[in-house]
């Protein structure tokens, strides 16, 4: 009797210390700092402050988890989307454009083959290329599919423009889930179209690529791209700083978007080196006039065997 009491002893006191080392990992958590402000436009961090709070818990554990119950727990929001940025906003104005996004659509479909979902992330060589506007109106071109639910997730947390593609709310976002102040569903939100959702770049960090590598946005992918049929990652350019790179890896494939006329070809060199172990599918070839383009409507160029334009 006396060595079961000291067994249950023993195992009461690795319990103790067990739960002890979990509340000090919680308490280790990134500090909260100031926002940016609705328009985009950066707010100056207030500095860091200390911060001992729980991390929010995690309601989509449960390997159960069924979209319609995702969708009912998540916010609705009035969007009003950028005109624009957005070709599908006014679809006789902008016929062309639509169509090419609609053959973009067709070409990462024959990419992914068999596979049920799909993580596709979206980067660019250098800002201003039009990566946040190939995610928007080609997630807004899978939508206008039948059944195909479709997750757009900004995680550019340096300069996020997503949601003002869209015209929804900033915040909360991936940001305040990566920090742990909310989570997964309070960071979701969709419009009118309760297919087509979104986790914008939410309030400001000071320290983005520590959030993006602290193993919470891999959780985040785990539990909600079984949930959609795609989910599409708007991130950082490639050349300045690391975060694509270490997107990339928690992606299916990564889709490049390069502007005509615009992006040096020894520049378009670089990153395709810098991303040669990744699954580069294509390249997206932005702002190219039609009349130099010899009569056809879509034309692109690819790296390794696959070609999306």
């Amino acid at each position: 009797m006396s060595r079961i009491h000291e067994a249950l002893k023993r195992a009461a006191e690795e319990r103790d210390t067990s739960q002890a080392a979990q509340t000090i990992t919680l308490a280790l958590e990134a500090p909260r700092v100031e926002g940016f402000a609705e328009n985009g436009a950066s707010v100056k961090a207030a500095g860091t402050l200390p911060r001992t709070a729980t991390v929010a818990p995690h309601p989509l554990q449960s390997p159960h988890l069924r979209f319609d119950s995702l969708v009912a727990r998540c916010a609705r929001r009035e969007w009003r989307p950028e005109p624009n940025t957005n070709v599908f906003s006014n679809p006789m104005a902008n016929a062309s454009g639509a169509e090419q996004f609609r053959t973009l659509r067709s070409r990462l479909y024959q990419i992914r083959g068999n596979q049920r979902t799909y993580a596709l992330l979206v980067t660019s060589s250098l800002p201003n290329e039009g990566k946040t506007f190939v995610t928007s109106n080609l997630a807004q071109a899978i939508v206008q599919k039948a059944h195909q639910r479709v997750l757009i997730i900004d995680a550019d947390l340096r300069y996020p423009q997503l949601h003002l593609a869209l015209g929804a709310p900033l915040a909360p976002g991936l940001t305040d889930y990566l920090c742990g102040e909310v989570d997964e569903l309070a960071a979701i939100q969709h419009g009118n179209d309760e297919n087509f959702c979104i986790i914008s770049g939410g309030n400001q960090s000071g320290n983005p690529s520590e959030l993006l590598s602290n193993g919470r946005f891999k959780i985040l992918l785990d539990r909600l791209t079984p949930v959609f049929d795609w989910v599409i990652l708007d991130s950082s350019p490639c050349l300045p700083v690391a975060d694509a790179s270490m997107l990339a890896d928690l992606s299916n494939g990564v889709l490049l978007v390069v502007r005509a006329g615009s992006t040096p070809a020894d520049v378009v060199q670089k990153v395709c080196q810098h991303l040669k172990r990744k699954n580069v599918i294509g390249v997206v070839l932005n702002g190219a006039d039609e009349n130099e383009m010899h009569g056809s409507q879509y034309y692109g160029y690819g790296y390794g065997n696959s070609t999306v334009a």
